[in-house]
């Protein structure tokens, strides 16, 4: 019989390997109120920062699309609708809600923060497959609570994912756009039978209260963050203009 020495391998050979994975840079600006936004790769993730917190994840979009598919339920069914998104975020829920508008609609896109705008059209554009370079989209660089003040039955549906929803977490100004007067503008800008939808990290009776305040039957749905794949519930608050 042949004995066989045991191998001994070095403790630090036996560990695992950890790869670290770094962010990378790909874009900063700073907003009017003085806000510092970043944006950030980190491998396939790409990360908007505000003033160092985590604004947004490619990660997780699933609630955002879900605006646009609670939104527009109405507004898929017409022709020639006209739809507010508020907010350009990363893209995904002005992708949803162009591949549920027929051709003929008219999708007008507010962003206060120019970056964010070439962001998309720059290394944000393939996560949701080039949104912008559709030619039902209309952007307007500007504070979507002024086109909502501006506008008298215009929309069939409104849109907003601005900041962390009703209790804003980047721009102190997001207060005009879900206060009372703020709600009443949303209210006057949609035509009869239109939708107001405002995405929120978290539920807020107070805030369901003002829909109501202002005019709207309000219903409120509890979405995931990931959908099929789980992740954080996030709420989507739908005020209903008679």
């Amino acid at each position: 019989m042949v004995a066989y020495a045991a191998l001994s391998i070095p403790a630090t050979e036996r560990r695992l390997k950890v790869v670290v994975k770094h962010l990378e840079l790909l874009g900063e600006t700073r907003t009017s109120d003085g806000t510092d936004m970043k944006l950030m790769r980190r491998s396939n993730e790409y990360i908007i920062l505000a003033n160092g917190k985590s604004l947004m994840s490619s990660r997780m979009h699933g609630s955002e699309e879900a605006l646009a598919t609670f939104g527009c339920r109405r507004a898929r069914t017409l022709d020639q609708s006209c739809v507010l998104v508020g907010g350009l975020g990363m893209g995904f829920t002005l992708r949803a809600t162009l591949d549920l508008l027929q051709r003929t609609a008219i999708v007008v896109v507010a962003e206060l923060v120019p970056a964010v705008v070439d962001w998309n059209r720059g290394p944000l554009g393939p996560l949701a497959g080039h949104p912008m370079k559709d030619k039902r989209v209309r952007v307007d660089i500007s504070d979507v609570s002024v086109i909502l003040h501006a506008s008298t039955d215009r929309f069939d549906a409104v849109l907003l994912d601005v900041d962390n929803g009703p209790a804003g977490l980047t721009t102190a100004g997001n207060d005009r756009l879900y206060g009372d007067r703020g709600l009443a503008a949303g209210f006057t800008a949609l035509k009869p039978g239109g939708v107001l939808a405002v995405w929120s990290a978290r539920e807020d009776r107070r805030f369901e209260q003002r829909l109501r305040y202002v005019g709207f039957a309000v219903e409120v749905e509890r979405v995931r963050g990931r959908l099929k794949k789980g992740g954080p519930r996030h709420t989507i608050f739908l005020g209903y203009k008679p």
